[in-house]
């Protein structure tokens, strides 16, 4: 589901339940990673749930890389905010996912009231990392 799309459906729902529900949904549409990538390697830290994340670079053409990502919690709502992580930088370039800020979503979808401190600190993580991996991504296509 696009990030237009995500954002659209928020604007229809009016209380925290019923956006909480639907954050649920979101990690229902997540495809399931292999477990062969449930790795030390691919586990993301800082999260109070299981989070592991896969990043692939596409440095195909003369641009800069492209970078996608597949994700996977052992937590319901950790699955739907990792969807939205996900709608918001997977398919970018290195460049957008640095200049983009996944804070600003949370806000305008009113979810940083509402996400515990634990949940606020393990978005943070997964942000960190995948500009972490845009960064390295684009440090290699320099050198």
């Amino acid at each position: 589901m696009s990030l237009d799309e995500i954002i659209e459906n928020f604007s229809y729902l009016d209380d925290w339940e019923d956006r909480y529900r639907y954050v649920i949904e979101l990690g229902r549409t997540l495809e399931p990673i292999d477990e062969s990538a449930r790795t030390d390697a691919n586990k993301v830290l800082g999260c109070a749930s299981q989070v592991w994340l896969e990043t692939h670079v596409d440095h195909g053409g003369q641009g800069e890389p492209i970078l996608s990502f597949r994700a996977d919690s052992d937590a319901h709502i950790v699955r739907g905010l990792i969807a939205l992580i996900l709608a918001l930088y997977s398919g970018k370039t290195s460049a957008d996912i640095l200049a983009t800020d996944a804070e600003a979503l949370f806000d305008k979808l009113g979810l940083s009231a509402h996400l515990t401190r634990q949940r606020t600190n393990g978005t943070r993580s997964m942000v960190e990392r995948i500009k972490r991996d845009a960064r390295r991504a684009a440090e290699e296509t320099v050198a």
